[in-house]
């Protein structure tokens, strides 16, 4: 398992495994969101975060660079087109404008490429 608070990367072979309950949650530059950085791989741009949201937090309208996907594990959040439930997907295309928040708490499973 790997101990470090670091995300995983690609292997060169084999498998890597990480226990995401040993990782802290870090803040982020958004009141009420926090992530666990579980895959990075700079070369491509890849990411595999999980994201927690606080009651009542809230981002506004932005975008990213990078094709989204974001899957609801725990509690709700809605966007701009309306709410997630706990086992609903969403996909982004690059550049598409969202909104993030919810009401009563989020944990969701966020994947970048």
């Amino acid at each position: 398992m790997n101990e470090t608070n670091a995300p995983l990367t690609p292997p060169n072979m084999g498998s890597l495994y990480l226990n995401s309950y040993a990782l802290e949650w870090e803040s982020t530059e958004l009141e009420g969101f926090w992530v666990k950085k579980l895959y990075e791989n700079p070369d491509n741009g890849e990411k595999t975060w999980l994201m927690k949201m606080d009651p009542g937090a809230y981002c506004g309208p932005h975008t990213h660079d990078e094709f989204e996907q974001i899957f609801v594990l725990q509690g709700s959040m809605e966007d701009h087109n309306g709410t997630l439930k706990a086992g609903e997907f969403v996909c982004r295309a690059p550049g598409d404008s969202h909104t993030a928040t919810t009401s009563d708490g989020a944990l969701v499973l966020l994947f970048f490429s």
